[in-house]
C-alpha cells in the first residue's frame, strides 16, 4: 500500500539544479507526486512504498548535486492523492522565511564539451546548465526563477524551451538557459566603435590586441575585469600605473593546471581548491627559478608567493583558443581601493584612459562581486577574500540570529545579517575609505535586508567610534545598537564557525583594534567566551608616531622601538636601512616621540612586525596593506629553530629581541635567517602565554584570528606547538581571520547577549 509524505529541504538547494535532481530521482525509484521551490527552499509530495520512499530519502542526502548544502531535511506523514507521475509545480513564495540563495557557479566540462559539438552553442560565450553558470549576479529576489533574474529580458527560443522542459535534457529547468539564438551577446567596442557579431572574431581581435601588449576591458559575472598579457612587462607597467596599485600584486589567470605548475607548487589541496566549482584564486608558492625571473618582480613585487586562477566562465575558455600566452592578468576593474566597476555606461568612462578595447554583454549585473582569495594552511583551505563563488552562500551558527544586522569594521569590510540560526556574510566591500565604497556598502546592505527578508531589531558594530560602519549603524534606526571590541569580535567570529560557545583561551594578533581602553590594541590575549572578554596579556603598548602615517610609513615604528631600547644611541649604530631615510624625517620622529605628540600607544602585533621588516630593509613605505609583514614571511628560510629573547609579565616586553635583531643585523646580516627567528619568537611569545592562561584558568581550548594569522609560517608552526601540548586549537577556515570576519563574530555576540537578556 503507497504511503505518502511531505519532505521539505531547507539549505542552499535552488539553483544548484535541485529541483531537476529530484525529478529524475523520483522516475529512477518509482515515486509519484510532485517538487516546487519556495521562499524556504524545496517542497515535495512523494507517494509511493514505505521501502520506496525511504531510499527515496536515503538518496536526498546522498546524492545531492555537488553544489547543493542541505541544512534541513524534515519529513511528515500526510494522505495520499491520486498522482499517477511526478512533476516540478512552479514556485510559490507564501511566508516571510528565505531559502540559500546559490553563489555563481564556475561553468562546467560538459558545457565546455558542448560548446563544440551543439551547433546552437557553438562558441557560445554564455552557455550554461543546471550544474553551472550565473546565479546571484543575476538574481533579484527569490525564490530563483527566472523572471526573479537579469535573464528575464531574455525570451528562450523554441529548442532551449525544449530543453528546458525536457526531464532528459541537462538544461532541464536551467534558469540562465540561453543559445545564439535567443541570449545575450558580447560586444567590443574599439575606437568608439561597437563590433556585434561573431563571437569568434571578437575574441580572436581582443586575443590580439592582448598579444600586442594592449590592455582590455572585459566584463565578467560580477563586474569589469581589466586584462593583460601577463608576460609584457610595459603593458603590466601601464596597467600597474592606472590601478594606482603601486607594488600590490596582481594574480594570474592561467589557461590550465599544467601551465601553473610550471611557474608555482601547487599540492593536492592547493589543485583542488583551484579546480572547485567556485575557482578561487588561490596563493601558491613560487619555484625558485620563477622567483629569478625579473619579469615576475613587476607582477608579485618581489615575493615568494602568488595569486593564481582557473578559467571559470565559458568566454575565458573561448578566449585562451585564441591568445597563446600561459596567462593572462585578469585584476578588478577599479581604482585602487573603489569598488569594482559593473556597469557599461561608468566602464567607458572610467576606462578610456587605459583600457584599448572594452569586451562588454548586454545582460545586467545585479550583484556586484569581485574575486575570492584562498590560501591552504595546514592542509585546509583558508579564505583570504569571500566573494564570488561563496557569496551569498549562509553559515548555519548554533545560536538564533534572527533580525540582527552586524556592521563589520572598516578594512575588508563585511556586514552580516542573520535570519533564524543562519548567518548571511555580505560580499566583500573592501577598505572603507571614499564615497564609493561608502555607497556600495549602504546599497549592497540594503539589498542583502531585502532579498533575505530581514526585519532589523538589532544592530551591532565595532567600537571605533570613527568607523564608517559605526557612524552608519548610529543613523541606520531607533533600534537596540550593541558595540562589540574588535578582538573580542575576531575570537567569535572563529568560535562561531567551529561551534563553540563557552569560555576559551582568545589569542587576537592584527594590525589595528580599538581598545576597551581608548587605545589601539593589536597583541591580545583573553579569555573569552560569546558574551565577553577578560584581557589576560598583551603586547606591551608602544608609542606610534604619526599614528596612521606609521602604518604607511613602518619605518616609524622601527625607529619608535631602536628608541625605547637604545635611546638616541641608536643613530649612531651603522644600520643600512638609514641609508633610505631622510635624517632629518628621522630627528622629527625622535622629536614626536620625546614630546609624545602624535604618538597613540599601541600593542599592536602587525605594527611589530611591521617594525622588524622596515629594520630589515624589506619595507620602509607600505604601498599595499600588509607589505611588510608579507615581505617578511617571504624571506623567512624554513629550516631555523633559534628564538630571540623576550620577557612575559601583565605584558609582553620585546625589548632583547629587538636588541638581538639590531645586533644580527650589524654584525650577520643574512635577512632570511633573521626573519625567520622573530618569526619562531613570535610563535615561541603565543605559546608560553597560553600555557601560562591555560594553567591559570583551567582551559584547553585556544581559538586563533586576526590578520597576523594569514601568515602561513606563524599559523602553521603555532598549530604544531600548541597541539604537542595538548592544547585543543581552533583557527579560521571559511571566514576570514582579517577583518572580513569581524561581522560574524559581531553577530554572534549580539545573539549570545539577546539570548541572556545583557541587551
Amino acid at each position: 500500500m503507497d504511503k505518502a509524505v511531505i519532505i521539505h529541504v531547507r539549505g542552499l538547494v535552488q539553483g544548484v539544479g535541485f529541483r531537476p535532481f529530484i525529478f529524475l530521482l523520483a522516475m529512477k525509484k518509482g515515486v509519484n507526486g510532485w517538487v516546487r521551490n519556495t521562499n524556504e527552499g524545496v517542497e515535495i509530495f512523494a507517494q509511493a512504498s514505505q521501502v520506496k520512499i525511504s531510499d527515496f530519502i536515503r538518496r536526498i542526502r546522498c546524492d545531492a548535486p555537488p553544489a547543493s548544502v542541505i541544512e534541513e531535511l524534515n519529513f511528515c506523514p500526510v494522505s495520499t492523492k491520486d498522482y499517477k507521475s511526478f512533476k516540478i509545480k512552479g514556485s510559490e513564495d507564501r511566508s516571510a522565511n528565505i531559502t540559500g540563495i546559490s553563489p555563481d557557479i564556475a561553468v562546467c566540462d560538459e558545457c565546455i564539451e558542448d560548446m563544440e559539438v551543439q551547433a546552437h552553442r557553438s562558441h557560445y560565450p554564455f552557455i550554461n546548465c543546471t550544474n553551472c553558470g550565473p546565479r546571484f549576479s543575476i538574481i533579484r529576489d527569490l525564490p530563483y526563477d527566472r523572471g526573479n533574474t537579469s535573464m528575464n529580458v531574455f525570451s528562450m527560443c523554441e529548442r532551449c524551451r525544449a530543453e528546458y522542459k525536457n526531464v532528459r535534457d541537462r538544461r532541464f529547468h536551467a534558469q540562465p538557459i540561453a543559445c545564439l539564438h535567443c541570449g545575450p551577446r558580447y560586444e567590443l567596442i574599439s575606437h568608439g566603435e561597437r563590433i556585434i557579431g561573431d563571437t569568434q572574431n571578437i575574441l580572436s581581435a581582443v586575443s590580439q590586441m592582448l598579444s600586442e601588449g594592449k590592455i582590455i576591458a572585459m566584463k565578467g559575472i560580477g563586474g569589469f575585469h581589466l586584462a593583460c598579457d601577463a608576460f609584457n612587462e610595459q603593458a603590466v607597467i601601464h596597467l600597474r600605473a592606472w590601478k594606482q596599485r603601486d607594488g600590490k600584486p596582481f594574480a594570474l589567470m592561467f589557461r590550465d593546471i599544467e601551465s601553473i605548475s610550471a611557474y608555482a607548487k601547487a599540492g593536492e589541496y592547493e589543485m583542488k581548491a583551484l579546480s572547485s566549482w567556485q575557482r578561487p584564486i588561490v596563493i601558491l608558492d613560487l619555484k625558485e627559478k620563477t622567483r629569478r625571473d625579473p619579469l615576475f618582480s613587476n607582477i608579485n613585487s618581489g615575493l615568494s608567493s602568488i595569486g593564481v586562477f582557473l578559467p571559470y566562465m565559458p568566454v575565458h575558455y573561448l578566449l585562451f583558443r585564441y591568445f597563446r600566452g600561459p596567462a593572462i592578468i585578469l585584476t578588478s576593474g577599479n581604482l585602487s581601493a573603489e569598488p569594482i566597476i559593473k556597469d557599461e555606461e561608468e566602464a567607458l568612462s572610467r576606462f578610456k584612459n587605459v583600457a584599448n578595447g572594452l569586451l562588454t554583454y548586454n545582460r545586467e549585473i545585479i550583484n556586484r562581486s569581485d574575486d575570492s582569495v584562498l590560501r591552504v594552511m595546514g592542509e585546509k583551505p583558508r579564505m583570504i577574500r569571500r566573494s564570488r563563488g561563496y557569496v551569498p552562500a549562509p553559515f548555519p551558527v548554533a545560536l538564533d540570529v534572527n533580525n540582527i544586522v552586524a556592521f563589520g569594521a572598516e578594512q575588508s569590510s563585511v556586514f552580516c545579517v542573520g535570519r533564524g540560526t543562519r548567518a548571511f556574510p555580505g560580499t566583500f566591500i573592501g577598505d572603507l575609505k571614499n564615497m564609493a565604497t561608502h555607497t556600495f556598502f549602504e546599497q549592497t546592505l540594503k539589498d542583502f535586508i531585502r532579498i533575505f527578508r530581514v526585519k532589523p531589531e538589532l544592530l551591532v558594530c565595532d567600537l571605533h567610534p570613527a568607523y564608517f560602519s559605526t557612524k552608519l549603524a548610529e543613523k541606520y534606526g531607533s533600534l537596540p545598537l550593541i558595540r562589540v571590541q574588535h578582538h573580542h569580535a575576531h575570537i567569535a567570529s572563529c568560535m562561531a564557525e567551529h561551534g563553540l560557545d563557552e569560555k576559551v583561551i582568545g589569542v587576537a594578533l592584527d594590525g589595528t583594534g580599538y581598545g576597551s581602553d581608548g587605545k589601539i590594541w593589536g597583541g591580545e590575549f583573553m579569555v573569552s567566551d560569546l558574551v565577553d572578554f577578560r584581557r589576560v596579556i598583551h603586547f606591551d603598548y608602544i608609542p606610534l608616531p604619526g599614528g596612521d602615517k606609521a602604518v604607511e610609513e613602518p619605518w616609524r615604528t622601527a625607529i619608535a622601538y631602536l628608541y625605547r631600547v637604545f635611546g638616541k644611541n641608536f643613530l649612531e649604530m651603522p644600520f643600512p636601512f638609514f641609508q633610505y631615510l631622510d635624517r632629518k624625517k628621522i630627528t622629527s620622529v625622535i622629536n614626536m616621540l620625546e614630546r609624545g605628540i602624535n604618538c597613540p600607544e599601541v600593542s599592536s602585533a602587525g605594527r611589530l612586525f611591521d617594525a622588524v621588516s622596515a629594520m630589515l630593509g624589506l619595507c620602509l613605505e607600505s604601498t599595499f596593506q600588509a607589505e611588510a609583514p608579507m615581505r617578511l614571511e617571504s624571506n623567512a628560510c624554513q629550516d631555523c629553530e633559534e628564538v630571540y629573547s623576550y620577557k612575559i609579565g601583565k605584558t609582553i616586553r620585546v625589548d632583547e629581541m629587538i636588541r638581538g635583531i639590531a645586533e644580527d643585523i650589524l654584525n650577520k646580516p643574512d635577512v632570511k635567517l633573521i626573519s625567520a627567528k622573530f618569526h619562531n619568537t613570535i610563535i615561541s611569545i603565543i605559546f608560553e602565554s597560553v600555557k601560562k592562561i591555560s594553567k591559570q584558568e583551567k582551559i584547553s581550548k585556544v581559538v586563533l584570528s586576526g590578520g597576523v594569522f594569514q601568515n602561513r609560517y606563524m599559523l602553521e608552526r603555532t598549530e604544531i606547538l600548541l597541539r604537542k601540548s595538548g592544547m585543543l586549537v581552533f583557527s579560521n577556515e571559511k571566514i576570514p581571520a582579517n577583518d572580513g570576519g569581524i561581522a560574524l563574530g559581531q553577530l554572534i555576540i549580539a545573539a549570545k547577549r539577546r539570548n541572556m537578556k545583557c541587551v
